[in-house]
């Protein structure tokens, strides 16, 4: 990008020198128009960058400010326009993976537990995805807000293991299940036959079912995404009420676009990383051009923990005080 194409900032917006780009999991399904909200061209992915403060015509930072921010959209570029609203600083302490893996994973995992589950200390929680960017948040989280059990599900023995390290007391490989009885079969084994009192679910499909056929009397299921694409079953209304069971779903721009719902997740993540009580887990880090392979590898779940694109070549690494927990 050149300067002659430099994003305009508009009222209430800041113009941030993008160092990294966070990847979700939602960029990939904007990209191929499966998405919440549809698109339309041109479009220029990325929810999220880190980087410093180019010009801020609201006076809320000054020039050269290093910020963590939400962009609606075209957060894959070396300049971005972000909201002074959804700008917050950021300590030199945090590397960019790991600031971005607090941002949209980070409260995302925060607000699943919080306020859609309302976890209680000692329940049951069940994480499925726990390798990804949202999953490696929950587990630590729900470990640290005093969890029971925490059964973790991933795809394969590496990501499991790294579930295990995490704070999960068992994980399971979901890619040998091919319906939902083997996944009730597996969630109910690994709780020794009570269920779940809470689950973070984001696969769809037979995952979905299994899962809700596994929870516990006021069990509460929070969905934060359909990653296989597959819709689960319909839900029958009588079938939640016979077990008094919460189904609950939670997209991120909703808690966005209340004041405070955000920054104050954001602060408790960033206190928790500090106090070395939650480490961030780094997946990899694509040249911006490479975007596309960091989508792919998403997708086909080759990856574990945040993805982010170092565009400007230069973005801050990851502190070696990382993991004082280790």
């Amino acid at each position: 990008m050149t300067d002659l194409e430099d994003p305009a900032p508009g009222a209430g917006e800041l113009l941030v020198e993008v160092d990294s780009a966070g990847v979700n999991y939602a960029d990939t399904h904007q990209a191929e128009d499966t998405y919440l909200t549809r698109q339309t061209l041109p479009f220029v992915p990325g929810g999220e960058v880190v980087g410093r403060v180019l010009t801020d015509p609201t006076g809320t930072f000054a020039e050269g400010t290093r910020v963590l921010a939400l962009t609606a959209g075209g957060g894959y570029a070396e300049r971005a326009v972000a909201k002074a609203a959804l700008a917050y600083p950021v300590s030199d302490e945090l590397g960019d993976a790991q600031a971005l893996a607090l941002l949209v994973p980070g409260t995302t995992a925060w607000h699943l537990l919080r306020r859609s589950a309302q976890l209680n200390p000692g329940e049951t929680v069940v994480v499925h995805a726990a390798a990804g960017g949202v999953g490696t948040m929950a587990v630590q989280l729900a470990r640290a807000w005093g969890a029971g059990p925490i059964v973790a599900t991933a795809s394969g023995e590496a990501k499991c293991e790294l579930a295990r390290s995490l704070g999960a007391t068992t994980a399971i490989d979901i890619s040998a299940t091919t319906t939902a009885e083997e996944v009730r079969e597996a969630l109910l084994q690994a709780t020794g036959g009570k269920g779940a009192d809470v689950a973070l679910e984001m696969a769809g499909g037979h995952v979905f079912d299994g899962t809700l056929a596994a929870m516990r009397p006021l069990g509460r299921l929070a969905v934060f995404g359909i990653a296989s694409k597959t819709p689960p079953e319909p839900v029958q209304v009588g079938r939640l009420m016979k077990r008094s069971i919460t189904l609950t779903g939670f997209w991120l721009p909703h808690a966005v676009a209340r004041p405070g719902m955000l920054a104050g997740a954001l602060e408790e993540l960033s206190s928790m990383v500090r106090a070395g009580v939650l480490r961030p887990i780094v997946g990899g880090s694509y040249p911006l051009a490479e975007a596309g392979r960091a989508h792919e590898d998403l997708r086909s779940r080759r990856s574990t923990g945040k993805l982010v694109l170092d565009v400007s070549g230069q973005g801050r690494p990851t502190p070696v005080k990382e993991n004082p927990a280790d």
